[in-house]
C-alpha cells in the first residue's frame, strides 16, 4: 500500500514537541486567542515576510474575512478561477460578491493574466488568484492590471505554504494572503484553522475586529464581525510544525524531482516549475488522456491517487446560476478531464515513489501508449 498521505507517521516524527505544546496549553487553562495564537501569528508573519498575520477559523474564513476587510458591497465582482477548490468561490459568495471566472494557463494551472482585462467591469473590486498545487500564480502581470484599475489582490495561498514568487513567499505579494491549515496541507493543524497575512496595518486591524464580532473591548462591537478564531491548541501545534516546514517542503521537492526523472519517458505530462517561482508541491499533479483508467489501475494496486479537481466550479450543480456552460473555460475543462494527483507526502520513501512510477509504466505498456 502506498497511501496518499499518512498523518500518523508525521505525528510520530514530532510527537514529543507536539505533546509538549498541547500540554502547555492545557496547563495554561486559556484556549481562545491567547499567547499561543499571538506567538504563532508573529512567527508565521516573519516566515512569510510581512509585518501582520491574523489567525482565523479556517482557510475559507480567511478568504471570507479578507474580502470583507476590502469593503465589498452586495453585487460587487471578484475575478478568480474555476479550477480550484470550491471553497474559493464559496468565500466570495459569503462576502456577498459575485465570482467572475477567467481561464487558466495550461502549464502552471493557475490564473491566466492575459484574460483579466476583458472581465473587468465597473463593479469589479478584487482579483483573487489561486496558487494551485503549490505553484504560485504569475503575480507581476496580475498586479499590473490590478493597480491600473485600483483593485485589491487577495492571494489564495491555501496550497502554497513556503512557495515563492520572484524570491518572495506566497501570500506576501498581493494586498492580502490567505492560508488554510487543514490537516493535509504542507503546514497542517489537527483540525481546522486559517491565517490572513498583510503588510497593511489598517487591513490587519480591521481583520482583528472582524474575526471576533468587531470587539475592541469585550462585548462591545465597533463594527459588525463574525466568530472566526484560531484556537490555542491548534496554534501550539502549528508553531511546532512551522519549524519543520522547510524540511518537509524540501522532501516534497525531492520526491517531485524523482517522479520527473522516473517518468521522463512516460506519455503522461508531469508538472513544470515556472521560472518565476519555487514550487512547494503540496500536490504532485500529472495529466493523462487515460486519467480515469490510470487512477483505477493505481488504486487497484494500492496507490492512493486522487483528482484535484474533477468538476470545475462553473460546471457544478450548485453554481449553474452563474450562467457558464461547457466550453466557457476550455483550458480549465480539459485539465479537469486529465489531471491526477500522485502521492508526494514527505513521509514517503524513494522506494514507494519508484513503485508508483513502475505501475504507471506498466499501465502505459498495457495500453500500448
Amino acid at each position: 500500500m502506498i497511501p496518499f498521505s499518512d498523518l500518523k507517521l508525521q505525528y510520530q516524527s514530532i510527537k514529543e514537541e507536539v505533546d509538549a505544546g498541547v500540554e502547555r496549553v492545557l496547563r495554561s487553562g486559556w484556549f481562545i486567542l491567547g499567547q499561543e495564537v499571538r506567538d504563532f501569528e508573529e512567527e508565521f508573519a516573519a516566515y512569510i515576510g510581512v509585518p501582520y498575520a491574523v489567525g482565523v477559523g479556517s482557510g475559507t474564513e480567511a478568504l471570507h474575512l479578507a474580502l470583507l476587510a476590502c469593503d465589498l458591497a452586495p453585487g460587487d465582482e471578484v475575478i478568480t478561477v474555476s479550477h480550484t477548490a470550491v471553497a474559493t468561490v464559496a468565500a466570495i459568495e459569503l462576502a456577498g460578491a459575485k465570482p467572475v471566472f477567467v481561464d487558466i494557463d495550461p502549464i502552471s494551472y493557475t490564473m491566466d493574466p492575459s484574460e483579466l482585462e476583458d472581465k473587468i467591469t465597473s463593479v469589479t473590486k478584487a482579483i483573487l488568484p489561486v496558487h494551485l498545487y503549490g505553484q504560485v500564480a504569475d503575480m507581476s502581470p496580475i498586479l499590473t492590471v490590478a493597480r491600473e484599475h485600483e483593485l485589491k489582490v487577495i492571494e489564495d495561498a491555501a496550497q502554497a505554504h513556503g512557495a515563492e514568487y520572484q524570491g518572495r513567499k506566497a501570500g506576501s505579494v498581493g494586498d492580502l494572503g490567505c492560508f488554510s491549515f487543514y490537516p493535509t496541507k504542507n503546514l497542517g493543524a489537527y483540525g481546522d484553522g486559517g491565517m490572513i497575512v498583510t503588510s497593511d496595518s489598517g487591513l490587519a486591524e480591521r481583520l482583528s475586529l472582524l474575526r471576533q464580532y468587531g470587539w475592541r473591548e469585550r462585548y462591545v462591537s465597533s463594527i459588525r464581525g463574525i466568530n472566526s478564531r484560531l484556537d490555542e491548541l491548534q496554534a501550539a501545534i502549528l508553531r511546532v510544525k512551522l519549524r519543520h516546514l522547510d524540511e518537509w517542503n524540501a522532501k516534497r521537492r525531492n520526491h517531485a524531482g524523482l517522479y520527473n526523472r522516473l517518468l521522463r519517458e512516460a506519455v503522461l505530462t508531469t508538472p513544470m516549475e515556472m521560472t518565476y517561482g519555487k514550487h512547494c508541491y503540496h500536490l504532485y499533479v500529472v495529466a493523462s488522456k487515460c486519467r480515469d483508467d490510470l487512477q483505477t489501475f493505481l488504486r487497484d494496486n494500492g496507490v492512493g491517487a486522487l483528482v484535484h479537481y474533477p468538476v470545475p466550479v462553473h460546471l457544478q450543480g450548485a453554481y449553474q446560476d452563474l450562467g457558464l456552460g461547457t466550453g466557457a473555460l476550455p483550458v480549465t475543462e480539459q485539465c479537469a478531464r486529465q489531471v491526477l494527483t500522485l502521492p508526494v507526502a514527505p513521509e514517503l520513501t524513494e522506494e514507494q515513489i519508484g513503485g508508483v512510477c513502475d505501475l504507471i509504466v506498466e499501465f502505459e505498456s498495457s495500453k500500448g501508449t
